[in-house]
C-alpha cells in the first residue's frame, strides 16, 4: 500500500458499515479520502476517531446524497479543487426498499436505481475522467455490490426491514456472518497488488452462506 500514501480515495457510503471500514482502513495506510454519505455527522466522527487514534492518512467528509447527480457533480468538482482529484474510487453505497416487482412502489424502485445503478455510474465516469485529465495510470474503481460479497453483518438490514423489528434482528443470527472489515481487507487487498497486476473480481461469502 505503500504507492498509495498520500493519494486521494472516494468512498460512497462511507458513514456506517462497509463504507466507514473501508475508509478507516484507508486512512490508515496513509491515504487522503474523501468519504460521502447524507450522514456526514457520523463521517466527522469517525474522522475525529481516525485523528485520535493517531493514524497517517486523514478523512475528509462530504455531505453528499447520491440520488442527486448535481450534488455528485459538485462534490467531485469539490474534490478536483482541494485535493486536484480521485486516484482510488471506492463505489459502496447501495440501499434496498421492501417494494417487490407485483405490489411495490415505484418511488422504492427509483431511489434504488438511482443510488444502486446510475450514482454508481455517474462517480464512475466522474472518477475516470479525473484520473485521464491527470494521466494517472494506476488508478483503481471498485465496484462493491451484493453478489460479492456475501452476507454482511451491517445496518443495512435494519434498513431493510425498518417495519419489521424481528426480521431485522434475526437478519444476521443464523450463521457467522461477514464483518465489515472482512470486506475492507479485500479491498486493501486488491489495492496492493503490484502495478502491473489487475484484479477483476474478488467473491467472498460466509462459510454457512448456502444462498
Amino acid at each position: 500500500m505503500d504507492r498509495w500514501r498520500g493519494r486521494v480515495a472516494l468512498v460512497t457510503g462511507a458513514s456506517v458499515g462497509i463504507g466507514a471500514a473501508v475508509a478507516k482502513e484507508l486512512v490508515r495506510h496513509g491515504m487522503k479520502v474523501m468519504g460521502c454519505a447524507r450522514d456526514v455527522e457520523k463521517i466527522q466522527k469517525l474522522a475525529a476517531e481516525c485523528q485520535s487514534a493517531g493514524l497517517s492518512g486523514v478523512l475528509v467528509p462530504f455531505k453528499c446524497d447520491l440520488s442527486n447527480e448535481e450534488e455528485i457533480l459538485s462534490m467531485f468538482a469539490a474534490i478536483k479543487e482541494q485535493h486536484k482529484g480521485v486516484d482510488v474510487c471506492i463505489n459502496n453505497a447501495g440501499l434496498a426498499h421492501a417494494e417487490p416487482l407485483l405490489s411495490g412502489k415505484s418511488s422504492g424502485w427509483k431511489n434504488m436505481l438511482d443510488v444502486n445503478v446510475l450514482a454508481l455510474s455517474v462517480c464512475t465516469r466522474e472518477a475516470y475522467q479525473s484520473m485521464k485529465e491527470r494521466n494517472v495510470d494506476d488508478g483503481h474503481i471498485i465496484n462493491i455490490n451484493s453478489i460479492s460479497p456475501g452476507l454482511v453483518e451491517t445496518e443495512f438490514a435494519q434498513r431493510l426491514y425498518c417495519n419489521n423489528p424481528d426480521k431485522s434482528a434475526g437478519a444476521y443470527t443464523k450463521i457467522k456472518c461477514l464483518e465489515a472489515i472482512d470486506v475492507a481487507d479485500s479491498v486493501t487487498y486488491v489495492l496492493s497488488a503490484p502495478p502491473h497486476v489487475q484484479i477483476g473480481d474478488v467473491q467472498m461469502r460466509p462459510v454457512e452462506q448456502v444462498s
